[in-house]
Protein backbone atom coordinates (compact mmCIF):
# COMPACT_ATOMS: atom_id res chain seq x y z
CA UNK A 1 0.00 0.00 0.00
CA UNK A 2 1.06 3.00 -1.11
CA UNK A 3 0.33 6.90 -1.77
CA UNK A 4 0.06 8.31 -4.84
CA UNK A 5 0.48 11.48 -5.80
CA UNK A 6 0.04 13.23 -9.28
CA UNK A 7 1.52 16.13 -11.32
CA UNK A 8 -0.23 19.57 -10.91
CA UNK A 9 -1.84 19.58 -14.45
CA UNK A 10 -5.32 21.36 -12.89
CA UNK A 11 -5.88 22.71 -9.91
CA UNK A 12 -7.52 19.74 -8.65
CA UNK A 13 -4.71 17.31 -9.63
CA UNK A 14 -2.54 19.66 -7.41
CA UNK A 15 -3.56 18.61 -4.26
CA UNK A 16 -4.80 14.92 -4.72
CA UNK A 17 -3.38 12.04 -2.98
CA UNK A 18 -4.88 8.70 -3.90
CA UNK A 19 -3.73 5.50 -2.00
CA UNK A 20 -2.54 2.46 -4.24
CA UNK A 21 -3.69 -0.51 -2.61
CA UNK A 22 -1.24 -3.60 -4.78
CA UNK A 23 -3.32 -6.15 -2.58
CA UNK A 24 -7.00 -5.60 -3.86
CA UNK A 25 -7.74 -8.66 -6.35
CA UNK A 26 -8.86 -7.40 -9.87
CA UNK A 27 -11.84 -9.46 -9.79
CA UNK A 28 -15.87 -8.48 -10.19
CA UNK A 29 -17.79 -8.42 -7.02
CA UNK A 30 -19.89 -11.54 -5.94
CA UNK A 31 -23.29 -11.25 -7.39
CA UNK A 32 -24.63 -13.40 -5.16
CA UNK A 33 -23.99 -10.64 -1.96
CA UNK A 34 -25.16 -7.49 -3.79
CA UNK A 35 -28.02 -6.02 -3.18
CA UNK A 36 -29.16 -2.51 -4.43
CA UNK A 37 -28.31 0.54 -2.53
CA UNK A 38 -31.54 3.04 -2.82
CA UNK A 39 -30.46 6.93 -2.59
CA UNK A 40 -32.57 9.06 0.10
CA UNK A 41 -30.78 12.18 0.40
CA UNK A 42 -31.02 12.35 3.63
CA UNK A 43 -35.11 12.66 4.02
CA UNK A 44 -36.76 10.12 6.21
CA UNK A 45 -40.44 8.50 4.64
CA UNK A 46 -42.35 11.77 5.22
CA UNK A 47 -39.53 13.63 2.29
CA UNK A 48 -38.37 15.98 5.38
CA UNK A 49 -34.46 16.32 5.47
CA UNK A 50 -33.05 14.87 8.68
CA UNK A 51 -29.71 15.15 7.58
CA UNK A 52 -28.74 17.55 5.89
CA UNK A 53 -25.58 17.96 3.16
CA UNK A 54 -26.64 14.85 1.49
CA UNK A 55 -27.67 13.46 -2.42
CA UNK A 56 -26.37 12.99 -5.51
CA UNK A 57 -23.42 11.05 -5.54
CA UNK A 58 -22.30 7.86 -7.75
CA UNK A 59 -24.54 4.80 -8.16
CA UNK A 60 -23.33 2.00 -6.49
CA UNK A 61 -24.13 -1.41 -4.86
CA UNK A 62 -24.06 -3.01 -1.15
CA UNK A 63 -21.80 -5.70 -0.03
CA UNK A 64 -23.53 -7.92 2.22
CA UNK A 65 -21.25 -8.13 5.24
CA UNK A 66 -20.95 -10.95 7.13
CA UNK A 67 -20.54 -9.40 10.94
CA UNK A 68 -21.66 -11.81 13.16
CA UNK A 69 -19.00 -14.41 12.28
CA UNK A 70 -21.80 -17.76 12.91
CA UNK A 71 -20.52 -20.17 10.74
CA UNK A 72 -18.54 -21.65 13.35
CA UNK A 73 -16.04 -24.55 13.10
CA UNK A 74 -16.43 -24.25 9.40
CA UNK A 75 -13.38 -23.72 7.48
CA UNK A 76 -12.74 -21.46 4.87
CA UNK A 77 -9.86 -19.97 2.38
CA UNK A 78 -9.84 -16.91 1.02
CA UNK A 79 -11.17 -16.18 -2.23
CA UNK A 80 -9.90 -12.73 -3.18
CA UNK A 81 -9.43 -9.00 -1.11
CA UNK A 82 -11.87 -6.06 -2.74
CA UNK A 83 -12.77 -2.74 -2.63
CA UNK A 84 -15.76 -1.80 -0.90
CA UNK A 85 -17.58 1.97 -1.96
CA UNK A 86 -19.63 1.67 1.30
CA UNK A 87 -16.89 1.87 3.70
CA UNK A 88 -13.34 2.43 4.46
CA UNK A 89 -12.11 -0.80 4.77
CA UNK A 90 -11.36 -3.20 2.06
CA UNK A 91 -13.41 -6.75 2.42
CA UNK A 92 -12.03 -10.37 1.68
CA UNK A 93 -14.80 -13.33 0.23
CA UNK A 94 -14.37 -16.21 1.84
CA UNK A 95 -15.36 -19.26 0.40
CA UNK A 96 -16.47 -21.98 3.04
CA UNK A 97 -15.85 -25.79 3.28
CA UNK A 98 -19.49 -26.34 2.56
CA UNK A 99 -19.99 -23.87 -0.58
CA UNK A 100 -21.08 -20.90 1.07
CA UNK A 101 -19.64 -17.85 0.55
CA UNK A 102 -19.66 -14.81 2.31
CA UNK A 103 -17.82 -11.23 2.65
CA UNK A 104 -15.61 -10.14 5.71
CA UNK A 105 -13.52 -6.63 6.79
CA UNK A 106 -10.10 -7.44 5.60
CA UNK A 107 -7.38 -7.18 8.48
CA UNK A 108 -3.79 -6.21 7.65
CA UNK A 109 -1.77 -9.59 6.32
CA UNK A 110 -4.79 -11.08 5.20
CA UNK A 111 -4.02 -12.53 1.92
CA UNK A 112 -5.74 -14.14 -1.06
CA UNK A 113 -5.48 -18.67 -0.46
CA UNK A 114 -5.25 -17.93 3.83
CA UNK A 115 -7.32 -20.63 5.59
CA UNK A 116 -10.22 -18.35 8.29
CA UNK A 117 -12.27 -19.86 10.62
CA UNK A 118 -14.39 -18.86 13.55
CA UNK A 119 -14.90 -21.03 16.58
CA UNK A 120 -13.85 -21.33 20.30
CA UNK A 121 -10.82 -23.11 19.43
CA UNK A 122 -9.81 -21.10 16.46
CA UNK A 123 -5.69 -20.01 16.28
CA UNK A 124 -4.91 -16.46 16.87
CA UNK A 125 -4.36 -15.00 13.47
CA UNK A 126 -5.87 -12.10 11.49
CA UNK A 127 -9.05 -12.67 10.08
CA UNK A 128 -10.15 -15.47 12.88
CA UNK A 129 -13.20 -14.69 15.17
CA UNK A 130 -13.39 -15.91 18.44
CA UNK A 131 -15.15 -15.14 22.22
CA UNK A 132 -13.14 -12.40 23.67
CA UNK A 133 -12.84 -15.18 26.47
CA UNK A 134 -10.74 -17.25 24.19
CA UNK A 135 -8.64 -14.54 23.21
CA UNK A 136 -5.04 -13.99 24.67
CA UNK A 137 -4.26 -10.32 26.59
CA UNK A 138 -3.03 -8.11 24.95
CA UNK A 139 -4.34 -8.77 21.36
CA UNK A 140 -5.34 -6.64 18.76
CA UNK A 141 -8.80 -7.00 17.74
CA UNK A 142 -11.95 -5.38 15.59
CA UNK A 143 -15.51 -6.13 14.41
CA UNK A 144 -16.29 -6.09 17.58
CA UNK A 145 -19.56 -7.44 19.30
CA UNK A 146 -21.45 -5.14 22.24
CA UNK A 147 -24.24 -7.88 23.00
CA UNK A 148 -23.65 -11.10 22.63
CA UNK A 149 -24.64 -12.70 19.14
CA UNK A 150 -25.70 -9.04 17.73
CA UNK A 151 -22.91 -9.14 15.40
CA UNK A 152 -19.84 -6.64 15.50
CA UNK A 153 -20.70 -2.94 15.66
CA UNK A 154 -17.35 -1.17 16.73
CA UNK A 155 -13.81 -0.98 15.43
CA UNK A 156 -14.96 -1.38 11.82
CA UNK A 157 -13.25 2.02 10.36
CA UNK A 158 -10.04 1.40 7.78
CA UNK A 159 -6.72 1.30 10.33
CA UNK A 160 -8.55 0.57 13.56
CA UNK A 161 -7.69 -2.13 16.29
CA UNK A 162 -8.66 -2.25 20.17
CA UNK A 163 -6.43 -3.91 22.22
CA UNK A 164 -7.83 -6.65 25.07
CA UNK A 165 -6.41 -4.80 28.32
CA UNK A 166 -7.46 -7.77 30.80
CA UNK A 167 -9.70 -9.94 31.51
CA UNK A 168 -12.27 -9.14 34.92
CA UNK A 169 -14.98 -12.62 35.48
CA UNK A 170 -17.65 -12.15 32.97
CA UNK A 171 -16.27 -8.59 31.84
CA UNK A 172 -13.22 -8.26 29.47
CA UNK A 173 -11.41 -4.85 29.05
CA UNK A 174 -10.97 -3.30 25.72
CA UNK A 175 -8.89 -0.32 24.68
CA UNK A 176 -10.88 0.95 21.61
CA UNK A 177 -9.21 3.26 18.70
CA UNK A 178 -10.59 6.84 20.68
CA UNK A 179 -8.18 5.39 24.06
CA UNK A 180 -11.56 4.81 25.22
CA UNK A 181 -10.86 1.85 27.93
CA UNK A 182 -14.48 -0.21 28.16
CA UNK A 183 -15.86 -3.11 30.08
CA UNK A 184 -17.58 -5.61 26.92
CA UNK A 185 -19.13 -9.51 28.22
CA UNK A 186 -16.77 -12.22 27.46
CA UNK A 187 -19.19 -14.01 25.34
CA UNK A 188 -19.12 -11.40 22.79
CA UNK A 189 -17.02 -12.02 19.39
CA UNK A 190 -14.30 -9.78 17.99
CA UNK A 191 -12.06 -10.75 15.16
CA UNK A 192 -7.98 -11.28 15.38
CA UNK A 193 -5.94 -8.60 13.59
CA UNK A 194 -6.00 -4.66 12.83
CA UNK A 195 -8.21 -3.45 9.49
CA UNK A 196 -6.13 -2.88 6.23
CA UNK A 197 -5.91 0.31 4.34
CA UNK A 198 -3.95 2.17 6.80
CA UNK A 199 -3.32 4.86 4.73
CA UNK A 200 -7.26 5.67 4.27
CA UNK A 201 -7.09 8.92 6.39
CA UNK A 202 -3.75 10.03 4.53
CA UNK A 203 -6.23 10.33 0.90
CA UNK A 204 -7.18 13.98 -0.63
CA UNK A 205 -9.45 14.14 -2.96
CA UNK A 206 -8.25 17.24 -4.61
CA UNK A 207 -11.52 18.42 -5.77
CA UNK A 208 -14.63 19.54 -4.27
CA UNK A 209 -16.54 17.37 -7.63
CA UNK A 210 -14.79 14.25 -6.03
CA UNK A 211 -16.82 15.14 -2.33
CA UNK A 212 -19.91 15.18 -4.78
CA UNK A 213 -19.50 12.47 -6.45
CA UNK A 214 -19.55 10.58 -3.21
CA UNK A 215 -22.96 12.01 -2.02
CA UNK A 216 -21.74 14.96 -0.37
CA UNK A 217 -23.07 18.44 -1.25
CA UNK A 218 -21.92 21.73 0.25
CA UNK A 219 -21.72 22.99 3.69
CA UNK A 220 -22.25 26.52 4.15
CA UNK A 221 -21.08 28.30 6.87
CA UNK A 222 -23.57 29.89 9.54
CA UNK A 223 -21.99 33.23 9.24
CA UNK A 224 -22.61 33.57 5.63
CA UNK A 225 -26.22 33.32 6.24
CA UNK A 226 -29.21 35.44 7.35
CA UNK A 227 -30.43 36.07 10.92
CA UNK A 228 -33.66 34.36 10.11
CA UNK A 229 -31.44 31.49 8.41
CA UNK A 230 -29.13 30.96 11.44
CA UNK A 231 -28.34 32.15 15.20
CA UNK A 232 -24.62 33.69 13.46
CA UNK A 233 -25.90 35.25 10.81
CA UNK A 234 -26.80 38.78 9.22
CA UNK A 235 -24.41 41.94 10.49
CA UNK A 236 -22.66 44.53 8.23
CA UNK A 237 -19.88 42.67 6.66
CA UNK A 238 -18.14 39.97 8.48
CA UNK A 239 -19.29 40.00 12.26
CA UNK A 240 -17.94 38.09 15.80
CA UNK A 241 -20.34 35.20 16.30
CA UNK A 242 -21.44 37.26 19.84
CA UNK A 243 -23.08 33.87 21.57
CA UNK A 244 -21.61 30.45 21.59
CA UNK A 245 -21.33 28.40 18.89
CA UNK A 246 -25.00 26.91 17.90
CA UNK A 247 -26.68 25.06 15.15
CA UNK A 248 -29.25 26.46 12.47
CA UNK A 249 -32.22 25.89 15.38
CA UNK A 250 -30.52 27.14 18.46
CA UNK A 251 -29.27 24.17 20.36
CA UNK A 252 -25.88 24.64 21.90
CA UNK A 253 -22.83 23.15 19.35
CA UNK A 254 -19.94 23.04 21.48
CA UNK A 255 -19.34 21.42 25.05
CA UNK A 256 -23.18 20.99 25.59
CA UNK A 257 -24.06 17.36 26.40
CA UNK A 258 -26.72 15.52 24.11
CA UNK A 259 -26.65 12.14 25.26
CA UNK A 260 -29.67 10.52 26.52
CA UNK A 261 -28.69 7.12 27.50
CA UNK A 262 -27.33 6.36 30.54
CA UNK A 263 -27.17 2.80 30.74
CA UNK A 264 -23.76 2.20 28.85
CA UNK A 265 -21.88 4.41 31.61
CA UNK A 266 -21.46 1.72 33.87
CA UNK A 267 -19.35 -0.45 31.39
CA UNK A 268 -16.70 2.73 30.75
CA UNK A 269 -13.93 2.44 32.67
CA UNK A 270 -12.16 5.54 31.49
CA UNK A 271 -13.85 7.94 29.05
CA UNK A 272 -11.99 9.28 25.96
CA UNK A 273 -11.84 12.81 26.65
Amino acid sequence: MALKTYKPTSPGRRGKVSVVSEELSKVAPEKSLLVPLKKHAGRNSRGTVTVRHRGGGSRRKLRLIDFKRNKADVPGKVASIEYDPNRSSHIALVSYADGDKRYILAPIGLQVGDPIVAGREAPIKPGNALPLTAIPVGTQVHNIEMVPGKGGQVVRGAGTSAQLMSKEGKYVLLRLPSEELRKFHCECWATVGQLGNIDHKNEKLGKAGATRWRGRRPVVRGSAMTPRDHPHGGGEGRAPRGMPPKTPWGKHALGFKTRRRKTADRFIVRRRK
